[in-house]
């Protein structure tokens, strides 16, 4: 998996302890289940050191144990609305041009290679800047609507290449909104 450059990947470790325990006096069949599961949040060694939370359940000896717990109700109810990624895209655009222009970053390659991305790659998110500024700021403002049809870095690329402004938004407005 690849990362950001400065971001460390969150570990989380756990282990299952399944107990089956005799509820009656060492009799030949265990009267009941218990299940420990132990979750540590942090480093490899967290659970040396302690760093331990708990939670253990009894069921009876007949009855299966489920690791999942069971949806109910429709599951995508609650679903929170996401940036479209040319929003995100465009940000990053402007975000990598002013490294540029302040001198923090010498050229694309160096972008590509602290982003962990091509060059190639790098160039086609830069182009996004190209685009007229109410193009640009009609992406960055416009709220997402299902009833719309999303607009997606590989529609734009045409219309960056499109030298005069009013054109682009001539285009824009006629394909896309």
């Amino acid at each position: 998996m690849r990362t950001r450059p400065g971001w460390v990947e969150p570990e989380v470790w756990f282990r299952v302890v399944h107990l089956a325990q005799d509820g009656l006096n060492c009799a030949p069949m265990a009267a009941y289940r218990e299940q420990r599961v132990e979750i540590a949040l942090g480093p490899k060694g967290a659970f040396d050191n302690g760093n331990i939370g708990a939670l253990t359940r009894r069921l009876a000896a007949d009855r299966v144990i489920r690791a999942t717990p069971l949806h109910r109700g429709n599951p995508k109810s609650s679903k929170v609305a996401k940036t479209p990624r040319v929003v995100e895209l465009l940000r990053k655009a402007i975000e990598w041009q002013v490294l540029l222009e302040s001198g923090e970053i010498v050229n694309q390659a160096d972008i590509a290679r602290q982003e962990g991305i091509t060059r190639a790659r790098v160039t086609q998110v830069m182009g996004m800047l190209r685009l007229a500024p109410d193009i640009q700021e009609k992406i960055l403002t416009s709220p997402h609507s299902p009833h719309r049809r999303p607009v997606t870095e590989r529609m734009l690329r045409p219309i960056g290449a499109i030298a005069d402004h009013r054109d682009q938004l001539r285009e824009f407005n006629k394909n896309l909104m």
